[in-house]
């Protein structure tokens, strides 16, 4: 070896931590994935440390989380810090936008956050499968019917970080919306009705832009699920097609 011969990056690793060692490269290659999305120029402006962002953030005032810290790891190209808040800070941000709103460089922390998070969808991060694993049952929520949330869906067992006073909405719900002068509010099954044409056309565009393929990547059952019904409501639609057709031809 001479005597410019460039050694080899040491690979990242935590020396009490049982998770795999990671290359540098990788590292390198998240952050790089990070810093050519679309909008990473547009919500990062520089960083004057003030703190702000950080002071009047909700989820800081509960979790071990910072916008301040997101920027400063960003700004400063600390892969290792960026790749350890990819495993558990970024999943903390509730997307409020208050950071963004307050920072005199006009940073978004909530918005770097976001890109974080798809870039950690897109490497199958270990953390991805860990946070989104309980919100497997509103994913499939939402491509099935195309609502987020159904009224009876509403309960303590299925939301246990509202804490305790979700109890509180126990009550018979379908009695109290029947009351609601909105035929679509009728229904426990889903939130509003999403007609056959819809959804063929949300699982178009969620094909297209690569949802399913990170769903897959995030839980493969739900996936296999998901594309079960997704072929029962395309094989409905181009059934309904048919018969419309020959009833125009008649």
């Amino acid at each position: 070896m001479t005597a410019h011969a460039k050694l080899p990056n040491p690979p990242i690793s935590d020396p009490v931590s049982d998770l795999p060692v990671v290359p540098y490269e990788k590292l390198e290659e998240i952050f790089e994935d990070i810093r050519k999305h679309p909008v990473y120029d547009h919500e990062i402006h520089g960083c004057l440390n003030c703190g702000i962002c950080t002071a009047t953030c909700p989820s800081a005032q509960y979790y071990d989380y910072s916008p301040r810290e997101i920027v400063q790891l960003l700004w400063t190209e600390n892969l290792e810090g960026i790749y350890d808040a990819m495993q558990e800070k970024i999943w903390a941000c509730a997307q409020c936008y208050t950071c963004a709103a307050r920072c005199p460089f006009e940073n978004s922390p909530g918005g770097l956050v976001m890109i974080m998070r798809e870039v950690a969808i897109k490497h199958e991060l270990p953390s991805v499968k860990e946070v989104l694993r309980p919100f497997s049952r509103v994913l499939l929520k939402v491509v099935s019917t195309g609502n987020q949330l159904a009224p009876n869906m509403i309960t303590k067992e299925a939301f246990p970080d509202w804490g305790p006073n979700v109890a509180k909405v126990d009550a018979p719900l379908m009695l109290l919306r029947k009351a609601i002068p909105m035929p679509t509010m009728h229904t426990l099954d889903t939130a509003w009705e999403v007609n056959l044409k819809t959804s063929v056309e949300l699982y178009t565009i969620w094909e297209a832009t690569g949802v399913l393929k990170q769903l897959e990547s995030v839980d493969e059952n739900l996936f296999d699920v998901v594309s079960d019904v997704m072929e029962e409501k395309r094989d409905e639609w181009e059934e309904w097609l048919e018969d419309n057709e020959d009833e125009d031809d008649d």
